[in-house]
């Protein structure tokens, strides 16, 4: 089928466009400089894409070597692949980030090169079914053998690929309560294996990759560890699963259909009775099973040992982040070039102007712009702080990492739907690029933890174990407005409004009914933790800006901040009005301060999203994003397609 679009009139051409590409960008007033396709040819964008993904030698180590990857064709749009076939082939593009990576191990143990590969890869065509399998393969299979005792075991196969690693921990019955779930490994004591077994069909492991697609494989269960009858808690335990003739004695495997946004063989696993060698059981300090069937734990708690276990779920939550953050910036640079050259009826007669020209149109995507960097820098700061987290502040890091999954992933998916949007009736084709990373973002909502049930978590330990700012702001004038770090303490008070209003809820509810209690309260805890979200994402944005060492770049970086911030208190000034923090002059400022900010940015559209560095390669591959007014989706065939989209 071949999808015809008219687009009246196009960009510079030749040597004309190159003196473009070259032209210093204005802030305000004038039109912006085209760069190439995907390039950061401009000063500013070139500073903006050292800010986004770090200097020369990070940026190299992190990024680069995954752009260059998601270059090849391969990674292009392919219509005639059935489902079966993408869920394969998610499998022959994992190989090929192993042989990318070079050393699987050393992958699997850096926070920074792992959530980096996320990035990149959502943004294929079909990319949510590699970003499955890699983050499966890499952290939760490989990550946990590494956080275990590895000595003796021989992880060749895993890193050479010969065999796939998956990891099942959630069950029908069991999915964010994952801590009760009762698959069971039972010692034989006469042996010293256990027998892995599934007592019921609530109880088999939803929704791992663990058919035979993509070749052999074994996983790592989590499973309730039984010695005489006695529950020691949740431990991993390495089952294969199958081999080149497939699954093996006692494994029951049935496939669940495929979700659209990532191709995966997602399946229903269950286990008969199966016999594993004592090695089988994954041992560290929170847990080792004597000859005697002793256990022996520094953690007394069976819970903390369970989490301990399964603590590469932290590492996951970075990896959706990651992986949220390519899909909005992916899905942003697109909708902005195809706004730059989709045309529409001008105020005078006979003229066409850019549909990007209207306010209507480019403030969605500037305030989605904006938070899209905040998004950036905020998963930068997380990570970094989980790189270098130590056992004493383990615990404030894995929740500020898990809060920060939640704000992201629910940014990106608004984000993505709002690009496609823009994008009209061209936006719905997946050759486009932009149908399935909705679709795909949806997944990192629930992966790692559910959003809402992990912030409910948050929100709890937050209610009297974090303080929020205190004291009374003196409203300042409308000038203030444009100040970020004025809007950032604006920020920390409303903050400090939800708290306490979650901590009077909390005091009202009934006192021998901790359910009833905690719901009184949990609606403004809720909205606590949003807003320490937004706040630590400010924080980011606002230490990125000034560290840029362009003028230009600062410029643009410091009223991207104040955007991104003016949107988010605008929900929120009733609050700050009745607390006396802000004025009701600065209340009715606001919006004409917002719409300034909209002023000065929109000529710098293109270089907003230059900055996010997508390779000519990924974006020649996604028709809109270019000025072709005719274009192949697939060679079954001719057809006209002439709709109007705007």
């Amino acid at each position: 089928m071949t999808l015809l679009t008219v687009q009246p009139g196009t960009r510079p051409t030749g040597d004309h466009a190159q003196h473009e590409r070259e032209a210093p960008v204005p802030l305000a007033g004038e039109p912006v400089a085209a760069s190439g396709p995907g390039g950061s040819g401009t000063a500013p964008a070139a500073e903006l894409a050292r800010l986004l993904f770090g200097q020369d030698d990070e940026r190299e180590r992190v990024h680069r070597r995954w752009r260059r990857l998601i270059c090849d064709d391969t990674f292009r749009h392919h219509p005639d692949r059935s489902p079966a076939e993408q869920a394969a082939q998610s499998y022959e593009w994992l190989r090929l980030v192993n042989d990318t990576a070079g050393d699987a191990e050393s992958l699997a143990k850096d926070p920074g090169l792992l959530a980096g590969l996320h990035e990149w890869a959502a943004i294929v065509d079909g990319g949510g079914g590699l970003c499955t399998v890699a983050s499966i393969h890499y952290n939760l299979f490989l990550g946990s053998l590494l956080d275990h005792e590895t000595s003796g075991r021989d992880l060749s196969e895993f890193t050479s690929m010969r065999r796939i690693g998956t990891f099942l921990c959630t069950e029908l019955d069991h999915g964010n309560d994952s801590s009760a779930l009762e698959t069971t490994a039972e010692l034989d004591r006469e042996t010293g294996e256990f027998i892995l077994n599934t007592p019921h069909p609530g109880a088999e492991k939803f929704m791992p990759n663990t058919s035979t697609t993509g070749g052999p494989k074994t996983s790592v269960v989590a499973a309730r560890l039984i010695v005489e009858g006695q529950d020691q808690g949740v431990f991993l335990f390495l089952t294969p699963l199958s081999d080149e003739r497939g699954l093996l004695p006692g494994i029951r495997v049935r496939r669940l259909p495929l979700r659209p946004g990532a191709p995966v063989d997602h399946c229903l696993t269950a286990f008969d009775r199966v016999r594993l060698p004592r090695e089988a059981l994954l041992e560290a300090e929170h847990g080792r099973c004597g000859e005697d069937g002793t256990l022996v734990s520094n953690v007394g708690n069976r819970r903390k040992r369970f989490l301990r276990s399964i603590g590469r779920v932290t590492m996951g939550k970075l990896c959706m982040s990651g992986a949220a953050v390519g899909a909005a910036r992916a899905s942003l640079a697109i909708a902005v070039r195809y706004g730059e050259h989709r045309e529409v009826a001008g105020p005078k007669a006979g003229e066409r102007i850019s549909v990007n020209n209207h306010r209507s149109h480019h403030a969605r995507l500037l305030t989605s712009l904006a938070s899209a960097y905040a998004m950036t820098f905020l998963h930068r700061s997380v990570l970094a702080d989980w790189a270098a987290h130590t056992d004493d502040d383990r615990d404030d890091v894995e929740r500020e990492v898990a809060i920060a999954k939640g704000w992201i992933t629910w940014q990106a998916r608004s984000i993505t739907i709002e690009a496609r949007e823009r994008c009209g009736a061209q936006g719905l084709f997946a050759v486009n690029g932009l149908i399935g990373l909705p679709q795909y973002t949806e997944g990192t909502i629930t992966a790692e933890g559910d959003n809402l049930v992990i912030w409910a978590k948050a929100a709890a330990e937050m209610l009297f174990g974090h303080e929020a700012a205190s004291g009374a702001m003196q409203p300042a004038g409308p000038d203030a407005l444009t100040d970020p770090r004025y809007l950032r303490a604006l920020l920390a008070r409303s903050e400090a409004v939800w708290q306490a209003r979650a901590r009077v809820a909390l005091r009202r509810g009934p006192s021998k009914n901790p359910v009833a209690r905690w719901n009184k309260s949990s609606s403004a805890a809720l909205e606590m933790v949003s807003v320490h979200a937004v706040l630590r994402a400010a924080d980011a944005f606002i230490d990125a800006a000034e560290q840029s060492a362009d003028p230009e770049a600062r410029k643009l970086m410091e009223r991207l901040c104040v955007l991104f911030l003016l949107d988010q208190l605008a929900g929120r000034t009733g609050d700050l009005l009745a607390e006396g923090h802000l004025s009701a002059e600065q209340v009715r400022e606001l919006p004409f301060v917002a719409d300034e900010m909209m002023d000065d940015l929109a000529p710098c559209l293109t270089t907003l999203v230059d900055a996010f560095d997508l390779p000519d390669e990924y974006l020649a591959g996604v028709p809109i994003a270019n000025d072709a007014r005719v274009y192949l989706a697939d060679h079954a065939g001719v057809t006209a397609y002439a709709g109007s989209t705007s």
